[in-house]
């Protein structure tokens, strides 16, 4: 799995500013440009790796990003089209950066060392490796050359 520091793509620590004044975590950031019409698509999670992410939220994101985003681009209103969401129950992970994003949330990753899948809770990460609480206690440390894959581990709460 490649770490591609959120750094390297256009406007994401202007908007992560934007998000987390509204409480949420920017955790994706895509920009694309057809013809003249610009394209946005962001992920946002929450704070606390115990809630959810509800429609209401997204819509709010929304309100506090379109500006800062047309400012940002230099374009007009009608030149953006954004769309806000939450990473979703069975989120694949696809950037490593994104594990600072989900300290806190239960995922399992395919280690290509041990070729299974580890589970635990996501104690923290950096440029390099996740460090994962197993159930049992104890820690693993994974490098990021080491998983093929992460999601995360749904687990339904009672209502």
């Amino acid at each position: 799995m490649d770490y591609i520091g959120h750094e390297s793509v256009p406007y994401f620590k202007e908007c992560a500013e934007v998000v987390a004044a509204e409480g949420f975590v920017l955790v994706d950031l895509q920009l694309s440009k057809k013809n003249a019409a610009n394209y946005v698509s962001a992920v946002i999670a929450a704070q606390d790796a115990s809630k959810d992410i509800a429609l209401s939220d997204c819509a709010k994101v929304h309100r506090a990003l379109q500006p800062k985003l047309i400012s940002l681009m230099g374009v007009d209103e009608d030149g953006v089209y954004m769309e806000v969401c939450s990473p979703g129950v069975e989120r694949n992970i696809k950037n490593a950066a994104e594990f600072v994003c989900f300290t806190g949330r239960d995922i399992r990753v395919w280690d290509k060392t041990v070729q299974d899948w580890v589970r635990g809770n996501i104690a923290s990460s950096d440029e390099s490796a996740l460090t994962l609480k197993k159930e049992d206690g104890t820690e693993a440390v994974i490098a990021y050359v080491d998983i093929a894959k992460a999601k995360f581990i749904h687990n339904l709460r009672e209502a």
